[in-house]
């Protein structure tokens, strides 16, 4: 019997670079200025659906929604490795909330024919980490979150962690894995994938989505934080000690 080479999906998101200022304008975050990379959780997905296919072939395609502007995303993931790139998209749709997110990037899931699908635990913007799990819902899938370390020796092995350890985790049929930092190292692009990255097709897919019933009325930025406070010598150990204790509750 020939087992069937698994067809993997990796789902990325374009978000503002972690070392990136980010300002409020109005009352909206200012963008405008921002590197924008993939979440560095997705790398982390990208480097372990590598890996499911080195140990059991198929292939990867890697999804991402957005408009043209997050090509870039997905040709960086094709110079890690990915055999191919997809954006979802459709030029009618305006800000698009958790759900309609979630019911887009699963009708794709369905259509590009997928098995099974990895993610990162949580985007780097928002760290709402619901994505997912939601899209597993809506394809009526099993859901393994912030999985650490995965074994392809015998299909596909996940480890997870738990209140008592790390919980390992056999996952036999389709599912949706989200994918935590972990042992893992992500593998960097070489001059012939980066080349080649270069070159490649952006596969551009339309999907329904559900219309979007949350917006967001207005941004603030978080209150600035106090001016810390310097003390020398030892006449001031016991104010600094209260302090820790009372105010920072480190002791």
């Amino acid at each position: 019997m020939v087992n069937k080479m698994p067809n993997i999906v990796v789902l990325v998101k374009r978000v503002p670079d972690t070392n990136a200022r980010i300002v409020v304008s109005g009352d909206r975050v200012d963008l405008s200025a921002v590197k924008w990379v993939i979440s560095p959780y997705d790398e982390f997905a990208i480097e372990t659906a590598l890996q499911h296919k080195e140990a059991a072939g198929g292939s990867v395609t890697a999804v991402t929604l957005g408009p043209a502007e997050a090509d870039k995303v997905l040709k960086d993931a094709k110079a890690i490795g990915v055999d191919e790139i997809v954006r979802v998209w459709d030029d009618s749709w305006g800000e698009l909330d958790s759900n309609a997110i979630q019911t887009a990037l699963s009708n794709a899931v369905t259509e590009l024919g997928a098995e099974v699908v990895y993610c990162g635990k949580t985007a780097a913007d928002t760290g709402a980490g619901s994505t997912g799990p939601g899209v597993a819902e809506k394809l009526g899938w099993a859901s393994v979150s912030n999985i650490i370390n995965t074994d392809f020796s015998a299909g596909v092995t996940v480890h997870s962690p738990s209140e008592k350890g790390t919980a390992i985790i056999s996952v036999p049929g389709n599912a949706v894995i989200s994918c935590d930092k972990g042992s893992l190292k992500v593998r960097k692009p070489n001059v012939k994938g980066i080349m080649m990255a270069k070159r490649a097709q952006v596969n551009l897919m339309s999907v329904s989505a559900p219309s979007s019933t949350i917006q967001i009325v207005n941004q603030t930025p978080p209150p600035a934080k106090p001016e810390g406070k310097k003390y020398s010598g030892g006449g001031s150990a016991e104010e600094v000690a209260k302090l820790l204790r009372d105010e920072a509750n480190v002791i």
